[in-house]
């Protein structure tokens, strides 16, 4: 019997962090956005798909991996269809390490959540050596950017000091804390303002003046760490040619799937800001 979906269109994706960096808020939101469910499951209110044991919904903490599965279109850059993807949520808090262990041998790929405020975390390095460990590929959301006191630079600073140097941002948030109000994408040079407290609106507009020149800044030194992982893209660039974002798409993907790079990308699970 053929397989409704093929083998090359599933993914295996891993929802991993220390405990309260908001995994299992993030997970809500891609079952939201995906269309798996119709209405968003608050870990605080004890109502997450995710966390299905009592002493998970009472605590608002997850002790085992969780699975399901969404579906989701892939990009025409990348070969077109509709990705199967298995989402599975594992522990945060140090005594279920073997848990998250387990579930990285079966991973494609991880997405490592770290809190806006508090930076790497020390169960966030165990589990990054753990993907090491495992080969996962990955990428880095940097939630809770509503929170008073979330600095998306230090973040990145102690990725950089703790994790890796490989870590560059996609994204770039507009404000912090009370002051958030959207992001900016680094490719298309465009930022997404949010309209209302629950990110359901939002509308693309000029990137503000006072963050021109670090989009241009961190927008280089991602273009130049993909350049670096393709021959072909590092010929053109030294001879002055423009690279286009389609370019610069398919290479940033195979650095990632090689492990060369890990996007960073930001925003707040909670007030949906920056997860869809």
């Amino acid at each position: 019997m053929a397989r409704v979906h093929p083998l090359d269109k599933v993914r295996n994706i891993g929802i991993i962090a220390h405990i309260d960096a908001g995994k299992t808020t993030v997970t809500e939101r891609i079952l939201f956005y995906t269309g798996k469910k119709h209405k968003i499951g608050e870990v605080h209110e004890g109502k997450a798909e995710m966390d299905w044991m009592e002493q998970e919904r009472e605590r608002g903490i997850t002790i085992t991996s969780a699975a399901t599965t969404c579906f989701w279109p892939i990009a025409d850059w990348a070969g077109g269809g509709t990705a199967n993807i298995n989402i599975i949520d594992t522990p945060g808090h140090v005594d279920f390490t073997v848990e998250v262990e387990r579930s990285l041998r079966v991973l494609d790929g991880g997405v490592i959540v770290f809190d806006g405020v508090a930076g790497v975390e020390p169960q966030s390095e165990t589990v990054w050596r753990q993907a090491d460990k495992y080969h996962v590929q990955r990428l880095a959301f940097v939630n809770k950017m509503d929170r008073m006191g979330a600095d998306f630079y230090f973040d990145l600073k102690t990725i950089h000091e703790r994790l890796t140097k490989r870590a560059h941002p996609m994204q770039l948030p507009i404000g912090a804390a009370e002051t958030f109000q959207g992001i900016i994408n680094l490719f298309e040079r465009e930022a997404w303002f949010y309209l209302d407290e629950d990110g359901k609106l939002f509308e693309k507009r000029e990137i503000p003046e006072d963050l021109k020149d670090k989009v241009e800044e961190y927008r280089a030194k991602l273009v130049e760490a993909i350049v670096e992982t393709d021959e072909n893209l590092t010929d053109k660039y030294l001879a002055g040619e423009e690279l286009t974002i389609a370019e610069l798409q398919l290479a940033l993907r195979q650095a990632v799937i090689h492990n060369k790079i890990v996007p960073i990308l930001c925003g707040s699970a909670l007030k949906n800001k920056g997860v869809q």
